[in-house]
């Protein structure tokens, strides 16, 4: 059995949600062939091989520089051909999910997405999903032989499993019907840690006063590497810009670590958090709503909590 993965980069780097799409493609066994497009550092494409990919294809056209979803889905449509593959696994993303969505159509497969576990195969083909924003999961039976299937963020553990993979080129057939879409500009996340590849993530919300009191926020969170966010509020005041705004209608984490401060913990804001393995919630109200789903919680006043737990992290290193 082949399996075929798309790895999404940026910057020349493979995204650390596409390396769990390798991984997990390893622990459902059978050979792991990637695929990346546009341009990706050789170095990076060989990395591919530690987490379980025999071979990667490299699609290098620099038309392909750009994250047009119908000319992914037409390149990965002819790896999949070409490779003899039935299966692709791919990282559930703002790119990876529409992309799985057209490829599942284009070839006739069943489609999984927000896959949280590996496949049980003990009677059929039965993926864990997870629904309505993360408050419940659904198993769901996958018939067709052909199938797409889209991970959740920490589906499975990456693990040093092999080798320098083999770099072969792939040059794909591009219709200009394809191109129809044109990509005029492209406001990039800005931070030394993006949001969606995060495995800690610091956010404050209208508890921290104002944007001048950021700074303390920040200081944690570069001690920890971790992202910042925010919550809806916050970024509508202008307090920080809107690509940190966490929640169900912005971006949606998954991180080891959530950390949220000052915030009450609304439950718009609950739906972009509760799939974090573990949530500290600092607040000085000991009634906020946020404490009901935190692991860990914190009364008291962050301006006072902040300074001393990022001291004592940097004497932790």
């Amino acid at each position: 059995m082949v399996i075929l993965v798309f790895v999404e980069s940026a910057e020349g780097k493979i995204k650390n949600t596409s390396m769990e799409a390798v991984a997990y493609a390893h622990a459902m066994g059978g050979d792991v062939t990637a695929i990346a497009l546009g341009a990706v550092e050789k170095v990076e494409l060989e990395s591919l091989g530690k987490y379980g990919a025999k071979k990667v294809l490299h699609a290098a056209d620099e038309k392909l520089n750009q994250d047009i979803i119908q000319v992914y889905a037409a390149v990965l449509e002819q790896a999949l051909q070409a490779e003899g593959a039935d299966t692709l696994v791919l990282a559930n993303s703002s790119l990876g999910t529409p992309v799985a969505a057209r490829v599942a159509t284009k070839i006739g497969a069943s489609l999984a997405s927000n896959v949280v576990e590996l496949p049980d195969t003990s009677s059929g083909f039965v993926v864990k999903q997870s629904i309505y924003t993360g408050k419940a999961f659904a198993l769901v039976s996958l018939k067709n032989q052909k199938k797409v299937i889209a991970i959740r963020k920490n589906a499975v553990g990456i693990k040093d499993v092999g080798s320098p993979a083999q770099i072969t080129p792939f040059t794909a057939s591009l219709a200009d019907a394809d191109f129809a879409t044109k990509i005029i500009s492209t406001e990039k996340a800005t931070g030394e840690v993006l949001l969606p590849e995060a495995d800690i993530v610091v956010s404050g919300g209208r508890g921290m006063k104002g944007p001048e009191h950021w700074g303390i926020l920040e200081d944690l969170a570069k001690a920890l590497n971790a992202a910042t966010g925010c919550s809806k509020p916050v970024s509508d005041l202008g307090w920080r810009p809107h690509h940190e705004h966490v929640g169900q209608t912005g971006v949606k984490v998954a991180p080891q670590l959530y950390i949220a401060v000052g915030i009450s913990g609304a439950i718009q804001h609950l739906a972009g958090v509760n799939s974090s393995k573990y949530i500290v919630v600092i607040n000085k109200d000991p009634e906020a709503p946020f404490f009901k789903a935190a692991d860990y919680g914190i009364v008291g006043d962050a301006f006072e909590i902040i300074p001393k737990l990022t001291e004592a992290i940097k004497a932790a290193k």
